[in-house]
């Protein structure tokens, strides 16, 4: 355990994607494993246990990985997946329907691709978002994850992301990527449009920004800084 004490017995919530196809393109995609891996490594070192950290999907059950992102010479990617327990976590993803928002102090939406199809419209896991933050919580997002954010709008209607400081997976990255006329929408641009104050950094660099109990990361190389910042709000 780093530098301070944990403050909460409350668990984290993990969102992943359930939607395995990348458009037309007759490619799969899924959620990307150091979305998952350096967030949860992250919040174990800073005291959390593996039994305070569940995973969830839009669907439940197995949840689909991006073959691309299952990196074994990431030593945190080769630590997570040489652990059954959390392996498990993964092959047997919550529902929506199993999951108690008072029971939880963070939500965290892990990307991948396969979240812009299916975080925009999971109300499910949109309604248990917004019960998090408004019991207090926070609510977290990596790359591809503020997918869940684009629709995501409080009691009051107001949209979460409206008037906040957040970053995203980039237009710019979408098209070094070749997928601008792959993915149902822009992430940058629709966050944009929903109100969200976008702060980006060049391709492929770290950047998180943190707003309140809101705090968001703009690519894979941002996870486990999303980890360490969303640790520390609750510390």
């Amino acid at each position: 355990m780093k530098g301070h004490i944990l403050m909460t017995n409350k668990k984290v919530l993990i969102a992943v994607t359930s939607h395995d196809t990348l458009g037309n393109t007759g490619r799969k995609t899924g959620y990307y494993l150091p979305e998952v891996s350096h967030p949860f490594f992250a919040l174990l070192e800073h005291g959390f246990t593996i039994e305070q950290i569940d995973i969830v999907s839009p669907q439940g059950g197995k949840a689909p990985v991006d073959a691309s992102s299952v990196d074994l010479t990431d030593p945190i990617n080769k630590r997570f997946l040489d652990q059954a327990e959390l392996v498990a976590k993964l092959d047997h993803t919550l529902r929506p329907a199993d999951v108690r928002p008072s029971d939880y102090s963070a939500i965290l939406f892990a990307g991948g691709h396969g979240v812009m199809w299916d975080f925009p419209d999971a109300t499910n896991l949109q309604a248990i978002a917004v019960a998090i933050y408004e019991q207090e919580g926070v609510v977290a997002a990596v790359c591809h994850g503020p997918a869940a954010l684009v629709n995501l709008q409080l009691s009051n209607g107001a949209y979460l992301v409206a008037g906040k400081t957040v970053a995203a997976f980039t237009d710019d990255e979408e098209a070094a990527a070749g997928l601008t006329n792959v993915v149902p929408f822009l992430l940058e641009s629709t966050l944009v449009a929903r109100g969200a104050k976008h702060q980006k950094a060049a391709l492929w660099q770290e950047n998180v920004a943190v707003d309140g109990r809101l705090i968001t990361g703009q690519n894979p190389a941002s996870a486990g800084a999303v980890g360490e910042a969303l640790a520390h709000l609750l510390a």
